[in-house]
């Protein structure tokens, strides 16, 4: 009775058909589906179209890493880079297929319940640590650069001393006003869908500051002054591993999505991985060319040392601060389910519970941006460590434990290719921290924000 209550809408609750985030109970999502056929939400349907979906997850892939990629460039040279980039690219949009591909054979749209469904609780907690971690890193990095940057334009704008001491040009306040008017309300919609005009409106300004790089390449080309470095690549493979981590966003949007199909969610993904990658290409391209070995971690600083009163470099800088705020709340979804399903497993949505989290989510990654002088340099640890695991190990592992074996033998091509994978992603992670720890014993640190 209770499978049958399990795949029988008509036995559940009537409020639940209202409640997309309700969770674990929210373990059961939609109905396995066979091939071609759409999959059956049992507790939610989807309305967010095809493009917002693509908004969604685009500015869930963007991030603060955009303004590391031209030094990453710097260090490894335009054929290496884009080499890296196009390999980070394909693997990505492999993984999330072996994530549809699992969540598609089990009814199951949550990052967490598909490690719980192959590793039971551990697999579950290894997920929603990963996605927590990962998330948070990002949104530091985004609130870092707010903290930083927003009292620069400011005071550009304004034509004052940032040492006259008015609060309204002081950091610490700054993000915090931006945390409680702009990003808390948004965190607060009870559907990720919801924002996707935010993030089509966090996509453009990113397209502004990407040709806006393109007319400072041509004005200040003459400048450029050649210098040979020691490329310091410790960095570089956290950064590119951060540049397409979406994995944690794609299940929720998937399963708000208009007629969700496997193959629908698919090209949203390899959309969105494609439109960023361009981007970030020709960001890194741009920004090298403009300042080849003198550009530094941070790409706006770099621009801002030409001219900091300049209107076009002040209004490109604006439109970068909208674009990484704009993307703080995409990123907070993921890791307040993870937290819901880790401390909260059979709880249904609760709207206390829900402003709760954000709350204290938002509090302690502004404690985090005010306090520590320096959080820049814990990001390439973990683009090392959770970034490997949420594009490579965790779908890789998932999908072997979960498709059934007399589908796909443990000898399939596909599982062969999905073992191979996870031990790429294991050989990625023990590269990148090895590169980072020989960086910083030999008192050459240089950090770099991420995602």
């Amino acid at each position: 009775m209770q499978d049958h209550c399990r795949l029988n809408v008509d036995c559940r609750p009537s409020n639940r058909f209202d409640d997309p985030d309700s969770t674990l109970a929210e373990n059961i999502e939609f109905l396995p589906n066979s091939e071609g056929k759409k999959p059956r939400f049992t507790d939610f349907e989807g309305k967010t179209s095809f493009g917002m979906s693509v908004f969604n997850l685009g500015n869930a892939i963007m991030g603060s890493g955009i303004l590391g990629l031209a030094y990453a460039m710097a260090n490894t040279g335009i054929l290496l880079f884009l080499f890296l980039l196009t390999a980070v690219a394909g693997l990505s949009c492999y993984s999330i297929h072996l994530l549809l591909k699992s969540s598609g054979v089990v009814g199951i749209r949550s990052y967490e319940q598909l490690g719980f469904r192959a590793f039971g609780i551990t697999g579950k907690m290894a997920a929603g640590i990963a996605i927590t971690l990962q998330n948070i890193g990002a949104m530091s990095s985004y609130l870092y650069i707010v903290k930083s940057e927003f009292p620069l334009v400011l005071q550009a704008f304004l034509k004052t001393d940032i040492s006259s001491g008015e609060w309204y040009l002081n950091g610490n306040y700054l993000v915090v006003l931006v945390s409680l008017f702009v990003i808390l309300p948004l965190a607060l919609m009870k559907q990720l869908g919801y924002l996707g005009y935010t993030s089509g409106f966090s996509l453009s300004c990113m397209v502004f500051f990407l040709s806006h790089i393109f007319v400072f390449i041509i004005t200040y080309f003459t400048e450029c002054i050649k210098k040979g470095t020691v490329p310091q690549t410790a960095y570089t493979i956290p950064i590119l591993a951060f540049a397409f981590v979406c994995h944690p966003e794609v299940l929720p949007i998937y399963t708000e999505l208009r007629n969700p199909t496997q193959r629908k969610m698919q090209h949203i993904s390899n959309i969105s991985i494609l439109i960023m990658y361009t981007m970030y290409f020709l960001a890194a391209l741009f920004g090298y060319l403009t300042f080849y070995t003198n550009v530094e971690a941070e790409l706006l600083h770099t621009y801002s040392r030409i001219d900091p009163y300049d209107t076009l470099i002040l209004c490109v800088r604006l439109a970068v601060l909208t674009a990484v705020t704009l993307t703080v709340p995409i990123v907070l979804f993921p890791v307040r389910r993870a937290i819901q399903e880790m401390m909260f497993p059979n709880k249904t949505f609760n709207w206390i519970r829900h402003v709760a989290i954000a709350v204290i989510l938002l509090t302690f990654i502004n404690m985090l941006v005010i306090f520590a002088p320096n959080i820049l340099g814990i990001f390439g640890i973990i683009g090392a460590t959770s970034a490997p695991c949420l594009i490579f190990i965790f779908p890789a592992v998932f999908y072997i434990r979960i498709v059934p074996k007399d589908k796909e033998p443990m000898r399939s091509t596909p599982k062969i290719f999905a073992a191979c994978f996870a031990g790429l992603g294991m050989l990625f992670m023990i590269m990148s921290l090895s590169f980072i720890i020989i960086d910083w014993t030999t008192g050459s640190s240089s950090a770099l924000g991420g995602h």
